[in-house]
């Protein structure tokens, strides 16, 4: 056995759990670690960005992509709370990540040494938390421990993001040891009572809605939920940026359950009799604001079905909670003996019928104004889009427009597709498009607006440094769109920090690589689109959107006309 540094130890650790790309920003705390991926280059990639927030974001994506842990390395201090962004959107997202932290040596710990953080504290596990476990390597020889325990913590149960700190010290230190085995998930499966009372409530209910999402889900997960759906006649509603889950284009696909719903799948949640919460921990956006599915008791019967059992009952009390993982639930679900009919059947048909005619464009009853058309915009991407090809976005209303209008195969087809935030950060967009460029090589796609873009638009330079190629759609508004409409509705023409002074967006992707086209017209974006997925670099096209034209359902100015003619409203004089 070989002696070896610490830091090269960490490295082979992370090429036994599978690690093929290590996202981050270097920093002499843990250059060991560095010298570590020389050392290995054709065993592990260390992808380096420009902004440790963008890194934190790219792990979190790859997590999403691969079902395993989405690595990233940053320094101390100033680098660990700008990839705090990307740990938040993990433990939110429900998303497998590890944060390697460089750290201060041991010697000069707890005297606020040069920028020091307590990252239990700041970190600090559990549901108000940003980390499932936060642990420090201070002994050398217990590197492969603690690695293939954090492997273990960030998959098993509720999938999410775990931090390592690293004392620059002990990454120096010689060890002769060899990792440990790779890790795999631990399955939790349902019991058959559970499974019996589930058939009872399903055969005695008249008007059931799926509701299905969370981490956890595998291909091989969501074509056993297709079946069980398919088996019962089942209308099926994918939770909040989990629209991969269940495929779009299923004659029992029913929405996606979240911003921007559809009024009608709305009014349908709330009519159901039984609520089957498959994997989603049904959050905030969810459930419209705990509305739709009211907390803490649903006036629907509600089935929960969640790989955590902390999660259970947590928020909701269920009718049945039921601890297991999405590949054992889905297997379990999908023998679950159906009747020959069931009494729903014109419900489910309903529920499709709401479904198509919410995604016609026709059917909108609202005449946006200017010269770019949304809906012919995604229905262009549709067309266009290889059925595999990923699709990301940040937070922002621009967003609304594809998960409304488009449509995933998704993951019963073999691949996930869509890299969105539930947690609502934005800047997610760019950075996960550009993770899965670089660890696929599928196509990738990222909507983003001009806020959100200049988020991180700094990683464009490291798809270009490491031979990636995204197409980034980005609509110009002039603002914070998402922030001026709530302004409007609450304190209408009270214009206040929403507006933006643009750069040339166009000018800015050619310095770092990219090409660049700024369209005004609808008719001018197929061209401009096709030109993008043949060429060798990655694109930006740059939509200048009308401010008007600020959601799928409605104008700016209608929001403002329609709280300043309500008879609640007090005007100031």
């Amino acid at each position: 056995m070989t002696t070896q540094l610490a830091g090269h130890l960490l490295v082979q650790c992370l090429v036994a759990q599978g690690v093929t790309h290590a996202f981050g920003v270097p920093g002499e705390s843990y250059l060991a670690v560095l010298d570590g991926f020389h050392a290995y280059p054709d065993q592990i990639q260390f992808v380096i960005n420009r902004q440790e927030g963008g890194a934190a974001f790219m792990a979190e994506a790859h997590g999403k992509l691969t079902g395993r842990p989405g690595i990233c390395f940053v320094t101390r201090g100033p680098g660990a709370t700008n990839a705090s962004i990307g740990v938040h959107t993990a433990f939110q997202d429900s998303t497998p990540m590890i944060l390697f932290v460089g750290d201060v040596a041991s010697d000069t710990r707890d005297r606020e040494a040069f920028q020091e953080v307590d990252y239990s504290s700041f970190f600090g596990p559990s549901t108000k938390g940003m980390a499932k476990r936060v642990e420090r390597i201070d002994d050398a020889r217990r590197i492969p421990e603690y690695v293939a325990r954090a492997f273990a913590t960030a998959m098993n149960g509720r999938p999410g993001p775990v931090v390592l700190v690293l004392p620059e010290d002990m990454l120096t230190q010689t060890v002769d040891l060899e990792p440990l085995p790779r890790v795999e998930a631990v399955e939790a499966s349902s019991d058959p009572g559970s499974l019996r009372k589930l058939r009872e409530m399903l055969l005695q209910s008249e008007r059931p809605l799926v509701i299905a999402g969370g981490g956890g889900w595998t291909p091989q997960a969501a074509q056993a939920l297709q079946r069980f759906a398919e088996n019962w006649s089942l209308p099926v509603g994918n939770a909040f940026r989990f629209q991969d889950t269940f495929d779009n284009h299923h004659p029992l696909y029913a929405g996606d359950v979240g911003i921007g719903l559809n009024p009608k799948l709305a009014a349908r949640i709330k009519q159901a009799d039984l609520i089957l919460a498959i994997g989603p921990r049904l959050g905030e956006m969810t459930t419209g604001g705990y509305t739709l599915i009211e907390a803490p008791r649903p006036k629907q019967k509600l089935v929960h079905i969640h790989a955590s059992a902390e999660e259970l009952n947590r928020v909701f009390q269920a009718d049945l909670a039921i601890n297991a993982t999405m590949n054992a639930a889905a297997r379990s679900l999908e023998v679950l003996t159906a009747p020959v009919t069931v009494p729903w059947q014109a419900w489910a048909e309903a529920a499709n019928v709401d479904y198509l005619a919410n995604i016609d464009p026709a059917n909108g009853g609202v005449v946006l104004p200017g010269s770019i058309d949304m809906p012919a915009i995604v229905a262009t991407l549709k067309k266009l889009l290889p059925q595999d090809a990923v699709l990301t976005n940040g937070a922002g209303n621009f967003a609304s427009w594809v998960h409304r209008f488009f449509q995933h195969h998704g993951l019963v087809k073999g691949l996930k597709t869509q890299l969105a935030p539930t947690v609502g950060a934005m800047g997610y967009g760019v950075p996960a498009g550009i993770a899965a460029a670089i660890t696929t090589g599928r196509t990738v796609f990222t909507i983003a607006g001009d806020g959100d873009f200049l988020m991180n638009g700094q990683e464009l330079a490291t798809a270009v440094q490491h031979g990636a190629k995204s197409i980034v759609l980005l609509l110009n508004n002039g603002m914070y769109g998402t922030i001026r409409m709530h302004q409007e509705r609450e304190y209408p023409r009270h214009v206040s920090g929403s507006s933006l002074q643009n750069p040339d967006f166009c000018a800015l992707a050619r310095a770092y690589g990219y090409t660049a086209t700024r369209i005004t017209r609808t008719e001018e974006f197929e061209a401009v689109m096709r030109q993008a997925l043949q060429g060798k670099e990655g694109a930006l096209i740059e939509i200048m959107l009308d401010p008007e034209v600020i959601s799928t359902r409605g104008t700016l100015s209608a929001i403002t006309n329609a709280k300043l003619t309500a008879p609640t409203f007090a005007r100031s004089a």
